[in-house]
């Protein structure tokens, strides 16, 4: 009796090790399928990527230019070259991602940096030069940013845009993740972290925005607004100020780009 006691208790062991087996992770190569087709002037939705459920990755409303930045982390300022049409016609792409797994935020930049090659025949290469910079410093009096309450979970940084201010519900992000949504959605010139800050941190930041931010798609707040400018909200909310400044940086230049294939 008692060695079928110990054989059940292996067998239930070995089951138990195989049933807790996480399944493996894709290799994010590439799109399993897009769809890319140029958006409607009238655009009524905004401009957005995010992922749909588990697979399904949409982007709204970007220029090429923009896809770049995304792709590439980048400001738009850092982007030079390519056609006319690059900063002037919009596209929206539909696409699924491989497997049952969502996808992190690089592994889908990876996969639409595989689409813009395929698709768009982009082709670039890399200059150094000096540019206006912003600098993310900590404030006099130390930052105000809470631990993350999450910390192994994916980080979540999007804007929501209300009528009299932008509300930026910040969880599990690196200052690296922070400066990198301000320097690709936000602001006018690239950002670049000096804070020292190597933690993930929860936080809200509320501001009004000016005609200088979001590449001039959202419309500025009046002067009569509650909300504070974003320079004053990061320093009052967040312990954190931006400095303007000049730096290098690793610009990109775009050799050659064409309009995007047929799907």
């Amino acid at each position: 009796m008692r060695a079928h006691v110990v054989l059940f208790a292996l067998v239930a062991s070995a089951c138990g090790m195989f049933a807790q087996t996480p399944t493996p992770r894709p290799k994010f190569d590439a799109f399993e399928v897009a769809t890319i087709k140029p958006a409607p002037l009238d655009n009524k939705s905004g401009r957005y990527i995010r992922i749909e459920g588990t697979n399904r990755f949409v982007e709204k409303y970007y220029t090429l230019k923009l896809l770049i930045a995304a792709a590439y982390d980048l400001n738009p300022h850092e982007i030079s070259g390519g056609p006319d049409w690059m900063d002037s016609e919009h596209y929206d792409i539909v696409a699924i991602t491989p497997g049952d797994l969502r996808p992190t935020r690089e592994e889908q930049m990876g996969m639409l940096r595989k689409l813009l090659a395929d698709r768009f025949r982009l082709s670039f290469h890399r200059e150094p030069r000096e540019l206006s910079i912003y600098v993310l410093e900590v404030a006099k009096g130390g930052p105000k940013l809470r631990d993350s309450a999450k910390p192994d979970e994916a980080p979540a940084l999007i804007n929501v845009v209300y009528p009299a201010s932008i509300k930026l519900p910040a969880r599990n992000v690196t200052m690296g993740d922070f400066v990198s949504m301000l320097q690709r959605a936000v602001l006018d010139r690239p950002v670049v972290d000096k804070t020292g800050l190597t933690g993930k941190y929860d936080f809200d930041l509320e501001w009004a925005p000016d005609e200088s931010q979001f590449d001039g798609a959202i419309r500025p707040a009046s002067t009569d607004e509650n909300a504070a400018p974003l320079f004053t909200a990061i320093q009052q909310q967040l312990g954190l100020k931006l400095v303007a400044t000049k730096g290098p940086v690793d610009a990109l230049v775009v050799d050659k780009a064409e309009r995007p294939s047929a799907n």
